[in-house]
């Protein structure tokens, strides 16, 4: 038996197509939602890493193509940021501090060295960088949004005080920022503890040492806490100017 984690083949077919059984087996026994649910997301899921497995091979082997792909990551980061986020047109604001984040993370590992300037660590590394920071920024936006709506009477009271607009919404909003930042504080607290995450994990099954795989996932982490704070910093500044707001 080879010691290989799910290697591809018919067990592995078998095993998933099992699991996808059950699970809507349960959907149906349960009523909690319709039975096609579970096999149609992982249809879909298969059909996306199957396409993405023939793209980032080709991709991966030029910095040009890699930098394209991340690029294109990052137009569905923002587009996912901006629905999210449910503020109309004006989310296209969360544009920017996707786009700082990041900016600010990748060029300081490629600069520093830290990270090789190759697709092969330039898109898995900036991929989870861009992921977190999105997650961060959609909830960041939801949060201080619903806040300025849910506390419209705080905010006309600060006015009648004589604070401008702006720092009126600030002191609605700023205490949302905790809130969206905190599964990633949470997730670099635990790290090692409750969870083993991805990058750790990917490292050990690509025949790396312990050691390696704690440099990457610290790298990670620190990166993420980074780009995450600077986003979120800026995306409650944008929703306290009104740049990003509710849809009539």
């Amino acid at each position: 038996m080879s010691s290989s984690l799910a290697e591809p083949g018919l067990p592995l077919v078998v095993l998933c197509c099992v699991m996808v059984a059950l699970a809507a087996v349960i959907y149906r026994v349960s009523s909690i939602g319709r039975m096609i649910t579970a096999p149609a997301a992982a249809l879909r899921g298969f059909v996306q890493l199957a396409a993405i497995s023939l793209i980032l091979a080709a991709a991966l082997a030029h910095l040009w193509s890699s930098l394209l792909v991340l690029l294109v990551m990052f137009g569905a980061a923002a587009f996912t940021s901006i629905r999210r986020s449910e503020s109309g047109r004006s989310g296209i604001w969360l544009v920017f501090p996707l786009a700082v984040g990041i900016g600010i993370v990748v060029p300081l590992c490629l600069l520093t060295g830290v990270v090789p300037a190759q697709g092969i660590s330039i898109v898995p590394v900036g991929g989870i960088i861009l992921g977190g920071t999105m997650t961060a920024t959609s909830l960041s936006a939801r949060r201080a949004l619903a806040a300025l709506t849910d506390r419209h009477g705080e905010v006309e009271a600060a006015l009648s005080l004589g604070l401008t607009e702006r720092d009126a919404r600030v002191e609605v909003v700023r205490p949302t920022a905790n809130d969206a930042l905190l599964p990633g504080l949470d997730q670099t607290r635990t790290v090692g503890l409750v969870t083993l995450p991805g990058a750790f994990v990917g490292v050990l099954l690509a025949s790396g040492s312990a050691l390696q795989a704690g440099a990457v996932q610290i790298l990670v982490l620190t990166g993420l806490l980074l780009a995450q704070t600077v986003a979120v910093a800026l995306t409650v500044e944008l929703v306290a100017r009104g740049s990003v707001h509710r849809r009539p």
